[in-house]
């Protein structure tokens, strides 16, 4: 139950204090930049946005459960979820119900 708590606590952390509004913004690939200096092109930067974010989830598990697998198979999940969100796939509630899931197994997996 410890492991999962801190794993939540992680995952409130990197999910809200430490996502920005820019990042927020800027994960999703329908988005436009907001800020794009004159003269300069645009470019897609969501891969950026998004994998910076996931990779900040990814340290919370692998901080909290000390297993760096377990960080990797966080990064992946949590950018693939949050990708299915920005299209539109799923849902904001079903977005945090797979993240609370994936906390549960990260905690089972580490507590065997």
């Amino acid at each position: 139950m410890e492991t999962l708590f801190a794993l939540l606590i992680g995952f409130a952390l990197a999910d809200f204090a430490m996502q920005s509004d820019a990042m927020a913004r800027g994960k999703n690939r329908h988005n436009k930049p907001s800020y794009i200096p004159a003269g300069q092109t645009p470019v897609a930067v969501w891969p950026y946005y998004l994998s910076a974010h996931a990779l900040i989830h990814a340290g919370a598990v692998w901080c909290v459960t000390g297993d760096v697998r377990l960080g990797v198979a966080e990064f992946v999940l949590h950018w693939i979820i949050d990708f299915l969100k920005c299209e539109n796939i799923t849902n904001p509630h079903m977005d945090q119900l797979l993240h609370f899931m994936c906390r549960v197994i990260y905690a089972v997996i580490a507590s065997v």
